[in-house]
């Protein structure tokens, strides 16, 4: 069986907070366990909506190898399976975009995850090439993303993002 890999905790974390139930509710308090399913190791979280009472669950595949435990951690070299670059992006513009301006630390730790999603949209740039692909982006809101602003996706101008992010 073929399920999408949670490379870490946090990149689930944040699929998860992502993906609203049907009603529209994005809060939940997911619970967390380890297990296995066609003997193979998954990752499974469920929680029951505090809006509509639906019971959701969500089962992962775990990656094959140890990812190194930087803060945030959503992963290794490879893109994610479960965020589309689109989705990156505009975490990053969101968190970017609304620093409180009497919080030095929270400021800090929203550009250092804004920073870390910008490095994850990097992720689906494949050798050779300067850009994120245009088939990279598979969610609607992605590919919203993508048509609103395709120079976003450069390398170059990632980079220059990122490294602002960080100087910040």
């Amino acid at each position: 069986m073929m399920l999408p890999v949670a490379r870490t905790r946090d990149e689930a974390r944040l699929y998860l907070d992502l993906t609203p139930c049907t009603c529209g509710e994005v809060d939940a308090d997911w619970q967390h366990a380890t297990g296995l399913l066609d003997g193979e190791l998954v990752s499974v979280y469920d929680a029951t909506c505090p809006n509509c009472d639906a019971e959701r669950e969500y089962t992962f595949g775990l990656p094959e190898h140890e990812i190194a435990a930087d803060y945030p951690n959503f992963g290794g070299a490879e893109p994610s399976q479960l965020i589309d670059p689109g989705r990156w992006m505009d975490l990053a513009d969101h968190l970017a975009g609304n620093l409180p301006a009497d919080d030095s630390e929270t400021v800090a730790q929203a550009l250092q995850f804004a920073a870390a999603a910008v490095a994850e949209v990097m992720k689906f740039i494949p050798p050779g090439a300067t850009a994120v692909p245009a088939d990279a982006f598979w969610t609607p809101e992605g590919q919203a993303t993508y048509n609103a602003g395709p120079a976003r996706f450069h390398r170059t101008r990632l980079k220059i993002t990122q490294q602002t992010y960080r100087m910040t």
